[in-house]
């Protein structure tokens, strides 16, 4: 994978040297603090049911784990959240696929993701309530989101959420719509999503969409696959520690 994450070159990931030359791709501002892959912490490989997870469907739907596959078919809004508390550095990779089979919510849209999620005001080690599944009621969540082929495959956009509704800030930089930057129908995607301190990045296939230099991080949360009237199907789940450069 280009500028990707490869053990045989000793696992290193650069922020200031993972430079994207694809159109419409944001770069990094600022960066320069090298990272490498730490330990497995966490994994799902989908063989044997939701066990590791929690869901919240707005008007039902299917969300089942089996044959190495978490498979999300809704009519609506779904969040399906890992039950475990991430505590950054962190790096979350999963494979995801937009299904387009003739079903009636094959919509290849709206691959989204949150990470590092809390409710305001919680106490630590505390997830975020339940919630409905409908999109407008995770508005204050304070999290890292990504909507990849939102507005049925037209945008992919990323936002910190600062934990009041109806207040999703977004730089213009982190609004895309460059076809490179949208859903391939069937196609099978590596998601990569990092926080690491102020460094926070969302790449797909090695390529990476979005960086940001958050000054106040989100260090610890929860992580959800999102999605709205569509068709998912993700596999090979995995989060790893980071680690700076150099073992510190």
């Amino acid at each position: 994978m280009t500028g990707g994450l490869t053990r045989r070159s000793g696992l290193a990931l650069a922020a200031a040297g993972l430079g994207v030359a694809a159109t419409g791709c944001a770069t990094a501002r600022g960066g320069g603090t090298g990272l490498t892959v730490g330990p497995l912490l966490h994994q799902d490989d989908f063989t044997d049911g939701l066990s590791q997870w929690s869901v919240e469907l707005e008007r039902g739907g299917r969300v089942e784990a089996r044959d190495g596959r978490l498979d999300i078919d809704t009519p609506a809004g779904a969040s399906v959240w890992f039950r475990r508390e991430l505590r950054g550095p962190v790096m979350i990779e999963y494979d995801a696929v937009a299904v387009a089979e003739g079903g009636p919510n094959d919509q290849v849209s709206d691959l989204n993701a949150f990470w590092m999620a809390s409710d305001a005001g919680t106490a630590e080690g505390t997830p975020p309530r339940p919630r409905s599944g409908a999109f407008a009621d995770y508005d204050d969540l304070l999290t890292y989101y990504v909507g990849q082929g939102g507005n049925r495959n037209t945008t992919t956009r990323m936002r910190r959420y600062v934990g009041m509704p109806s207040e999703r800030p977004i730089l213009p930089e982190h609004d895309l719509s460059a076809p490179s930057t949208l859903l391939v129908p069937n196609a099978v995607q590596r998601i990569r999503l990092v926080a690491a301190g102020s460094q926070i990045e969302y790449w797909r296939d090695g390529q990476r969409l979005f960086a940001m230099t958050d000054s106040r991080p989100y260090t610890r949360g929860w992580f959800a696959v999102r999605t709205t009237l569509n068709h998912l199907r993700i596999s090979r789940f995995r989060v790893h520690a980071l680690r700076l450069a150099g073992g510190a």
